[in-house]
């Protein structure tokens, strides 16, 4: 399994996207910095995929699908629109596929490609949040509409068990 970190938005969403991913494996939930910018902690999610069943250029077609990766805003520290590479082949490949993607975006694709630093886990009760309870009223509210927003343009790549409960 090769790993590969995203943010952009709550970490609860990006989490659950990723988790219904067909080829992912632990997806795990918190906060990364860059290289270089230890101090600098932005929400999101660590994600172990098998290539052989999911690519990277899809991994990141999703993310800039699924959060505003063209909106700058006031909270952009803590939701920093970012792929966090571990390889320097994932930061070339990363580069390449965001070029390739502003195409699918009328505004210029803000998302970052930047060498991971460090992860910090969030706490224990938040982890695997949307799965653990589906009917809270941000999975509702907030999580559904990104994953039925998912389901409409990634149906291929979805684990469909997982989002049965979505399906009318």
């Amino acid at each position: 399994m090769d790993k590969i970190g995203f943010g952009g938005s709550c970490h609860w969403c990006t989490e659950a996207i990723f988790q219904s991913l067909k080829g992912t494996g632990e997806v795990l939930q918190g906060w990364i910095s860059v290289s270089g910018e230890p101090d600098l902690l932005s929400e999101a999610v660590i994600v172990e995929f098998d290539p052989a069943v999911i690519s990277l250029n899809s991994l990141i077609e999703i993310h800039l699908h699924t959060h505003s990766c063209t909106s700058v805003h006031s909270m952009r520290d803590k939701y920093r629109s970012a792929v966090y590479c571990f390889t320097k082949e994932q930061f070339a490949s990363a580069g390449t596929a965001i070029q390739a993607l502003q195409k699918d975006f009328s505004q210029p694709i803000i998302t970052e490609v930047l060498d991971f630093g460090d992860f910090k886990l969030n706490q224990p009760q938040y982890l695997n949040y949307y799965y653990t309870d589906t009917e809270r009223p941000f999975c509702k509210n907030i999580v559904d509409p990104k994953l039925k927003e998912l389901m409409s343009k990634f149906s291929d790549k979805l684990d469909s068990n997982k989002l049965s409960h979505l399906n009318p």
